[in-house]
């Protein structure tokens, strides 16, 4: 950024500082900025900088000497260091960091019958709670300060939400295996535990899948969003297969599913989409909701699956947030990682050098993400008036000089490991890379001794049967 860029953006962002105590104060950062962090959001950096926080709220983005004599409650000094939006985990299913490795080098059918939905079965609240714990600190570790989770015993994830500082959309996922009760037990957690864990904790109606949620509770769900302003996560046109399936059987495809229940015309959050056609683009361009998809490239390399069409999805106006799934197909939720391969993988699909940037790839993990989640006015980037969800980067690493691009520096150098410092709504979660909220030996002692009765498969049932259709 240039010198009067920088002297531009400084003195836009920058608010007379009151005199009472700010609850944080950041300095000698180099800061990760928005040129409109309310549009689409060309990347910027500030460099040395500093933060003001208070009630969980940035306040100014402006310069260490604007600051020096400014009282706190708590002061980091970040020189070396990189602010930018903590980032976001657009589709996990968290407490399956229990299942890490447990299911390797086999197609998705095998993944789902014969390991995952059969250890399912055995899963009870604790479980879930220990999985959920361990999933957060990970991410924490790895500056994600916010994700969307689609899972069971939603109650539980919710608690570890809480626990752990972080800011989550929750979503009890349903089948129409379960009748009228999946649904509605879906939808009384939304109402319940919207705005928890002091407004970090929102949530949203989770249908499975079209494979495994029938036309009138797809329909259904529709209504129940519309009339409770609640955002859909589900998961649709996951593969090519799965796409193909559905048109022998159906004649439509699962986004073409999706339009006929009107879901295309509430909120809407797709994961994968790596099975999408010439055909659904029309169809998703013509839907009246805001509609987003989250993309997980490492499982799609592990499953062989091809890409999610961000491209494609660009041209239409459609946000596509990253995410990781869940530990059990993709073994981390390093959305580092996955910011890394999805600027990797969409250069080698769409065999362009120009496409994905690092500074697109950067806007898809910061804003795109967030209006994915829902949260677009709240989080994504640094600015006056949005939540204080922040990580601070070291950049001093032998793999990370010298620094010619802060862009193509953090996307294909950098690592979640260079995350020293994780705060959401102000609070300082991770410190120099202590995790402050969460004990994480104590967790693993307690998982491991639950995991000879939680995979156990010789009861011979499955919580569902795959069938792509």
């Amino acid at each position: 950024m240039t010198t009067a860029l920088r002297t531009q953006y400084v003195a836009a962002m920058t608010t007379a500082p009151e005199s009472r105590p700010a609850d944080l104060v950041i300095t000698g950062c180099t800061t990760l900025t928005h040129d409109d962090p309310h549009g689409a959001g060309g990347i910027g950096f500030v460099e040395d900088s500093a933060i003001v926080v208070r009630e969980g709220v940035i306040e100014s983005i402006t310069t260490p000497e604007a600051v020096a004599g400014l009282p706190a409650v708590e002061r980091v000094d970040a020189r070396g260091q990189l602010a930018m939006p903590g980032l976001i985990n657009c589709h996990t299913h968290t407490p399956m960091v229990a299942f890490r490795g447990i299911a390797e080098d086999v197609p998705i059918e095998e993944w789902f019958n014969d390991w995952i939905w059969p250890i399912e079965v055995n899963l009870t609240d604790r479980d879930v709670e220990l999985g959920a714990l361990l999933a957060c600190a990970e991410m924490i570790r790895g500056g994600v300060t916010t994700f969307a989770d689609h899972y069971f015993s939603m109650d539980a994830i919710a608690a570890a939400t809480e626990a752990s500082g972080l800011r989550a959309n929750l979503g009890w996922g349903f089948f129409s295996s379960e009748g009228a009760a999946g649904r509605e037990r879906s939808l009384d957690f939304a109402l319940r535990l919207r705005d928890a864990a002091d407004g970090r904790i929102t949530t949203s109606l989770a249908p499975h899948a079209p494979y495994t949620v029938n036309d009138d509770d797809l329909a259904a769900t529709a209504e129940l969003a519309r009339e409770h302003g609640l955002l859909v996560h589900i998961h649709a046109a996951e593969n090519g297969d799965q796409t193909a399936a559905s048109v022998a059987a159906h004649g439509h495809t699962p986004i073409e599913a999706l339009r006929r229940a009107g879901l295309l015309d509430v909120d809407l959050l797709v994961a994968h989409g790596t099975g999408l056609t010439d055909d659904d683009f029309v169809v998703l361009g013509r839907g009246t909701g805001h509609i987003a998809f989250a993309t997980a490239p490492k499982g799609y390399l592990k499953f062989g699956w091809d890409m999610t069409p961000m491209r494609a999805l660009a041209s239409i106006g459609v946000p596509v947030g990253l995410a990781t799934d869940g530990a059990a197909s993709n073994n981390t939720l390093d959305v580092w990682e996955s910011m890394t391969l999805t600027g990797l993988t969409q250069k080698s699909a769409e065999r362009d050098p120009g496409w994905l940037t690092a500074r697109q790839a950067l806007d898809h993990a910061t804003t795109q993400s967030a209006r994915a989640v829902g949260l677009g006015d709240r989080i994504g980037a640094l600015a006056p008036g949005r939540r204080a969800d922040l990580i601070l980067v070291d950049l001093t690493g032998p793999h990370t000089q010298p620094i010619h691009d802060h862009a193509a520096t953090l996307v294909f150098s950098a690592r979640s490991a260079d995350v020293l410092t994780t705060i959401v709504d102000g609070r300082i979660l991770m410190r120099d890379r202590k995790l402050l909220t969460l004990d994480v030996p104590r967790i693993v002692e307690e998982m491991t001794t639950r995991l000879p009765a939680l995979t156990d498969r010789g009861h011979g049932r499955r919580v569902q049967d795959y069938d792509p259709a």
